[in-house]
C-alpha cells in the first residue's frame, strides 16, 4: 500500500481508539491493511520457541474464521453459534473476563462442495474505535457500540434490496474511512455510511448467484497520485474512484470458478496478485492525463489461493495453493525460490522489518526470516491443535491466536 495512505488510515483508525497507550489492530491484516507492524515497532526475539512465547488466558469460543480486532481495552470475536446465531463478543484485553455479547439470527448453509471448509463465519471485523462493523454470512452488515455491544444499526441487503444471498457466505471484510466503509456486499463494491448504514454508491454489480458474491477485500491507495479503491470481484481487478464509483481502470483476472480470493497487494504504481486456477500475475497502471490504464507485465503459474503476501524490502513472500512457500521478485519478474517443504492449506502473515511470523492452518506458528537467497525459518512451536484459520494478530508484544473454538492471548518475553 502506498506509505500516504497507509499513514493516513492508521491515524484515522486510531485517531478515536477507546485508549491508544498500546498498539491497535482495528481491522483485516492490521493497521495499514497490509500485514505490517509499523516501522517503530520493536524486532521480534530472534528465535520462536515455547519458552519466549507466553499464554496469558484463552477463552473458548463458537466456531468461525473471522479474525479478531483489538480496539483500546478490548478484544472482539465474531462466531457462529449452534449453526443458528451469529454473536459479537467482547473480552478485556489484559485478562480475557468477558465484557459483553450481542447475537443476531444469521447462520447459512454453503455448498456441498464447500462444506469441509465450514458454514459459520468468514468476514473480520472493522473497528473505529468508538463502533465494530460486522459483516454476517447471509450479506447483514451491522454496527455495534464498541462499549456496549448495542446495535446502531443494521444493513440487510437481501431484506431490502432483494440482492442474491452469497452462495459461500459474506466473505469480504470492511474497510473504513473518517464517514464510511468500504466493503464487496449486496452484489457490489458498496460506499456505505458509517453513521446510519445507507449505502453512497455502489459499483461493479455483479447479481449472479455464483459470481456475484466476491471473495476479496479491499484496499485503498494512491496509484499514479490519485486516490483509490483497489478491488477483486471473482471475475476482475478494478481501480475506483472512492468520492462517487466509478471505474478508473479494471482488467479480468483468471481464476478457476472465480476463485479471486487474495487482498490486491499495491507496489508503487503496480499492483500484484494470484489465484487459485489462474496464477500469479503483476499489473502495471499507467497515467494518461486524466485517464489511466491497466496493463499485464508479467505472468507465472505459481498459484496463490486464500493466503494474502507479505511485501518485505520490495520483495513478495506468498503461500501457494501447491502448500509451499514462495519468493517472488516483481521487478525481476521470477520466482527467486519455492520451499521443498509443504505446510497447511492456509498461512496468515504479518511482517516486522524483515522478520514474517506466519500461522499456518494446521495450528503452528512461525517465525521466518526473510531472504532473497531462500527459505530461512526461526522457530516453530504448535499453538493449537484445532484449525487456525482466521487472520494472526500482533498489538506490540501481544499475539493473538483465534483458532475454530477458541481465542488465545500470548506475550512475547
Amino acid at each position: 500500500m502506498n506509505p500516504l495512505i497507509s499513514t493516513v488510515l492508521a491515524t484515522t483508525l486510531m485517531a478515536s481508539s477507546v485508549y491508544s497507550a498500546r498498539p491497535d489492530w482495528l481491522q483485516w491484516r492490521g493497521p495499514t491493511r497490509d500485514s505490517k507492524i509499523h516501522k517503530s515497532a520493536k524486532a521480534w526475539p530472534s528465535k520462536l520457541t515455547e519458552g519466549n512465547l507466553k499464554k496469558k488466558w484463552a477463552v473458548d469460543l463458537a466456531e468461525g474464521y473471522s479474525s479478531p480486532v483489538v480496539a483500546g481495552n478490548r478484544v472482539i470475536t465474531v462466531e457462529t453459534k449452534s449453526k443458528k446465531n451469529e454473536i459479537v463478543r467482547a473480552f478485556d484485553r489484559d485478562s480475557g473476563k468477558q465484557l459483553w455479547e450481542t447475537s443476531w439470527a444469521g447462520s447459512m448453509k454453503v455448498p456441498f462442495f464447500a462444506a469441509k471448509n465450514g458454514s459459520w463465519v468468514r468476514s473480520s471485523p472493522a473497528s473505529d474505535g468508538k463502533h465494530i462493523y460486522v459483516g454476517g454470512m447471509v450479506d447483514v452488515l451491522v454496527a455495534l457500540d464498541l462499549t456496549s455491544g448495542k446495535e446502531k444499526w443494521r444493513a440487510d441487503f437481501p431484506k431490502t434490496e432483494k440482492t442474491t444471498k452469497p452462495q459461500f457466505g459474506f466473505a469480504c471484510s470492511p474497510l473504513l474511512d473518517k464517514d464510511s466503509i468500504y466493503v464487496q456486499i449486496g452484489s457490489a463494491l458498496r460506499k456505505i455510511r458509517k453513521d446510519n448504514g445507507e449505502t453512497m454508491w455502489k459499483s461493479l454489480a455483479d447479481e449472479r448467484a455464483m459470481f456475484g458474491s466476491a471473495f476479496s477485500s479491499p484496499v485503498r491507495a494512491r496509484i499514479g497520485k490519485r486516490d483509490q479503491i483497489v478491488v477483486q470481484t471473482r471475475m476482475e481487478l478494478a481501480g475506483i474512484a472512492p468520492h462517487d464509483g466509478k471505474v478508473i481502470w479494471k482488467t479480468p483476472v483468471k481464476a478457476f470458478r472465480g476463485m479471486n480470493i487474495l487482498t490486491p497487494t499495491v507496489i508503487d504504481d503496480k499492483v500484484f496478485t494470484s489465484t487459485y486456477g489462474g496464477g500469479t500475475f503483476w499489473y502495471g497502471v499507467e497515467t494518461k492525463g486524466n485517464k489511466q490504464d491497466i496493463s499485464s507485465l508479467w505472468q507465472h503459474k505459481v498459484e496463490g489461493y486464500m493466503s494474502s503476501p507479505v511485501v518485505v524490502d520490495g520483495l513478495i513472500y506468498m503461500h501457494g495453493r501447491d502448500k509451499r512457500f514462495h519468493c517472488i521478485d516483481p521487478v525481476k519478474k521470477e520466482v527467486l525460490w519455492s520451499t521443498g517443504e509443504v505446510f497447511g492449506d492456509y498461512w496468515s502473515m504479518v511482517a516486522n522489518g524483515n522478520q514474517i511470523l506466519a500461522l499456518d492452518s494446521r495450528g503452528y506458528l512461525l517465525l521466518i526470516n526473510a531472504s532473497p537467497e531462500g527459505f530461512k525459518p526461526a522457530g516453530k512451536i504448535e499453538v493449537s491443535g484445532r484449525a487456525t484459520w482466521a487472520h494472526l494478530v500482533v498489538c506490540g508484544n501481544e499475539v493473538y491466536i483465534r483458532d475454530l473454538k477458541g481465542l488465545t492471548a500470548y506475550s512475547w518475553k
